[in-house]
Formats: C-alpha cells, sequence, structure tokens
C-alpha cells in the first residue's frame, strides 16, 4: 500500500508544482486506504485535502486512519474545487452497483475542474469493463501491480483516460513466476514494418501477390488492394468483373492468378458466393483474410474447417455477433458481446483455435487458440467506413509477404493504427485514402 501510493505521488509530484491544492476522496475499503497514504505523503509539500464520504470499514483503512490523524491534514465534509482531484472511492473488483449516494458523488466529482486521477480502476468501472451503471471520467488511472483487463474493454476507453501502471515494492517478474501469460497488451513499438533492406537483387515477385475479391461494392475492394500495394506487396490483383476504373497500379483478372500467395476476401462481396471464382478460394490452401460480407454467409462455415489454413477473421461486432450465431451454440446479441468482449472472444477462439479472429473496436483484440492480444492505440478518427477495408489490405499485404496470419493481424492493426494517429487533419476529416497515405511514411 505504501509503494502503491508513492506510485502515485510521484507521479503528482512529477506534473504539478509543489503547494498545488489536492483533494483526495477516499471509500471505505483499501482502495480508500491508498488514498490517506497518499495524503501522509504529499503532506507540506502540497495544500492535501482529504474528504471520507462514507468512513472506513477495512482493517487496512482503519490503520492508514489512525496513522493518518496524527498530522495536521484538513478534512472536508463537502467538496471543493483542487488543482488535483484523487478517486480513491472504489478500485478492482467490483461487482454491485453504485448506490445512489455515490452516483451523486460523482456526478460532484465530474463537475470539478481540476485534473483527476484514478486510484487502480475508476469507481464504478466493474471487473469485465463496465460502468455500474455510471463511472468516473478519470484523466490518468494509476494502476497498482499489474495492468487491469478491465481497463481495456471497449466500454471503460472514455473513463480510463491514459493508463499508468506503477508497482508494489516487488519485481514485475514474480507477477508471472510459475505463470504462463496468455493476454498480452500491444505497445506502438511492437509493429514490425515490411522492409526490402535484406536484398539487393529482388523483384516484384519477391514480396508475394495478394488476390482481392471483388464483389458489389468495388469501392471496398480497391482500398483493400490500394493498402496492400501502399504496404509493401508486390503484386496486387482485383479479381471478379469490375466497372470502376483502377487505379494504373493495380491489376484485374476474371480468375484467382496462378502466382496469388494470399488472398482478401469478404469486402464489399455481396450476398452471391456462388461462383467459379468463389470456389477457387475455398479450394485453395492460400493464406486468407475475411471481412465484412462472408460474416452473414453460412458458407463460412466451409472455410472454418481448413483446420491447416492460415486464416485472419476480421469482423466488427455486428458481423461477429452473426458470425457468432452460425457457429456457437449459445445466442448472443452486440449488447452481451460488448459487455464481454474478452470472454466471448476467448470462447470463439476455443473452438475455433485454427484462425486468428481480430475483433473491431475501440481497442482491437486479437486472439489465436489461447492467446490473445490487446491494440489499445485505435481513434475515433477510424470511425468512418472504409477504415476495415484499409484494415484488411494492410493485413493481406502482410499474408502475401509471408507472415503467419498472427503476426499479420498484430503488425496490420498496429500500422492501421498508427497511420490513422499521424494524420494531421481534422478528427472528423480523415478519409480511407488519407490511412493508405500515412502507411505509406510509417517508420519505426
Amino acid at each position: 500500500m505504501e509503494h502503491a501510493s508513492m506510485g502515485m505521488a510521484n507521479y503528482i509530484r512529477a506534473n504539478f508544482k509543489e503547494k498545488s491544492s489536492v483533494l483526495i476522496v477516499c471509500g471505505i475499503g483499501n482502495n480508500g486506504a491508498d488514498g490517506l497514504v497518499l495524503a501522509r505523503e504529499l503532506q507540506g509539500a502540497y495544500e492535501v485535502k482529504v474528504m471520507l464520504p462514507f468512513g472506513v470499514r477495512s482493517v487496512m483503512a482503519e490503520v492508514q486512519l489512525e496513522r493518518f490523524q496524527a498530522l495536521d491534514i484538513e478534512f472536508l465534509d463537502e467538496l471543493c474545487e483542487a488543482d488535483v482531484i484523487v478517486d480513491a472511492i472504489f478500485g478492482a473488483g467490483l461487482s454491485r452497483e453504485l448506490d445512489e449516494k455515490t452516483r451523486r458523488l460523482i456526478v460532484q466529482l465530474e463537475a470539478l475542474h481540476g485534473f483527476k486521477i484514478a486510484c487502480d480502476v475508476p469507481t464504478g468501472i466493474d471487473i469485465d469493463g463496465n460502468p455500474l451503471p455510471m463511472a468516473l471520467f478519470a484523466d490518468v488511472t494509476i494502476t497498482m501491480g499489474a495492468l487491469k483487463e478491465c481497463l481495456y474493454s471497449d466500454m471503460a476507453k472514455d473513463y480510463v483516460g491514459e493508463v499508468i501502471c506503477v508497482d508494489l515494492g516487488i519485481s514485475h517478474a514474480k507477477y508471472t513466476e510459475g505463470f504462463k501469460a496468455d493476454t498480452f497488451l500491444l505497445d506502438e513499438a511492437d509493429m514490425n514494418l515490411p522492409s526490402r533492406n535484406w536484398s539487393k537483387r529482388t523483384h516484384k515477385g519477391s514480396f508475394g501477390h495478394l488476390a482481392v475479391m471483388a464483389g458489389e461494392k468495388e469501392g471496398a475492394g480497391i482500398l483493400a488492394a490500394s493498402a496492400s500495394l501502399r504496404f509493401g506487396t508486390g503484386l496486387v490483383t482485383l479479381v471478379g468483373k469490375i466497372d470502376t476504373p483502377l487505379p494504373l497500379v493495380l491489376m484485374q483478372n476474371r480468375e484467382l492468378p496462378q502466382n496469388t500467395t494470399a488472398i482478401a476476401f469478404g469486402m464489399g462481396y455481396g450476398e452471391d458466393f456462388d461462383s467459379e471464382t468463389v470456389d477457387d478460394v475455398f479450394e485453395s490452401t492460400l493464406p486468407l483474410v475475411l471481412d465484412a460480407d462472408i460474416f452473414h454467409s453460412e458458407t463460412i462455415l466451409e472455410l472454418l474447417e481448413q483446420r491447416d489454413r492460415e486464416m485472419v477473421l476480421t469482423p466488427h461486432p455486428k458481423e461477429f455477433v452473426a458470425l457468432w450465431n452460425m457457429t456457437i451454440d449459445s445466442p448472443l446479441n452486440i449488447a452481451i458481446l460488448q459487455a464481454s468482449r474478452f470472454e466471448k472472444v476467448r470462447e470463439f477462439c476455443s473452438v475455433y483455435p485454427n484462425v486468428t479472429l481480430l475483433l473491431k473496436g475501440a481497442n482491437m483484440i486479437i486472439a489465436q487458440g489461447e492467446h490473445l492480444f490487446i491494440n489499445p492505440h485505435g481513434s475515433s478518427k477510424l470511425s468512418k467506413g472504409g477504415s476495415g477495408d484499409v484494415l484488411s489490405g494492410l493485413i493481406g499485404a502482410l499474408l502475401a509477404q509471408g507472415e503467419s496470419s498472427l503476426d499479420a493481424a498484430i503488425h496490420g492493426s498496429l500500422a492501421l493504427a498508427a497511420a490513422a494517429k499521424n494524420y494531421k487533419g481534422s478528427s472528423y476529416a480523415m478519409l480511407p485514402t488519407d490511412i493508405i497515405d500515412e502507411v505509406g511514411k510509417l517508420e519505426i
């Protein structure tokens, strides 16, 4: 508890000048005890005020209150403005809805103008990352010892702000000693970009050939193909009947080219999956990225049975629900999915351990078998039609160049997020073509 609070104190010392005012609102349990220790550590250098709206109950909170009362620190009966506001009311493990008094307190805290820090987990966020039924909006969440999965749910993203992990005086190696980690948080530095620096004796065939299956909405396929070519693929062909004039750099064919090394299928395709060209996709063993319309067709069931094929599925929540209801016995809707994304992804991947699943959302989840990766770097700039087509093209590019399905999904998703982050226009203005342009400027 001393180390946890020292981590919060060090953050405040590094970001706020001495004599700044700090209001710490403490709950009844050990999260509140953390707040009392923080007050003790900051007193003297900062103008510290503490509020105990519900008293204390846990043994540790009583111990820390006794130590705290030996100091000359102001207790408040009502909230007041402060430069820094620390939420130490409820932390990790909340399993019941907030009572009316706590809800009123959260509303009052949010009306204050100070910089808000959540201790461990913002008050109101439950173990699955959902507000019960509301939560405090924090600028920063300082979590203790290890990152919590609940901080990376889609529902929690607006509440947690920046997430910082501080240690508890124990080596991080101790957290994983004798424990096989299966969940990983992706950092921007984890992104590996395609490279052409490994040899000077290369040609276009050295970097793969992606076939993008074109359908009713030809623009979706063109976006995916353009993204793939920008991301290093040596050759990209749109396969099918296409009326839209293509960029000169893209090729077109009515049949799957013989030198194809990977296939992108589903984006903008429509409902007609009955053709000789589609049959070629199903009979092939080439790596495959699937998106959009294919998740609403039972034809996907045949592909899912291809256990030895490198395959990436990239559904958004509505598409994942459609896929789930065709493949899993228990019914699912979007509300249940969004409230339990990690659970449902793990359940699906236990049934289909051969595929790599990328579930789109505020935080993309990438999973294969028992391993799950979280990409928290996406932004609302990507909330526009065509962004998913670009993602499929990026993943298809890496598949065509020989990456595994899991690596292609991880690095493609990180490239998409990094490209969106680097876009300098207005937050509402980014087009899928802008993402493709920014992909060409990425550097590690």
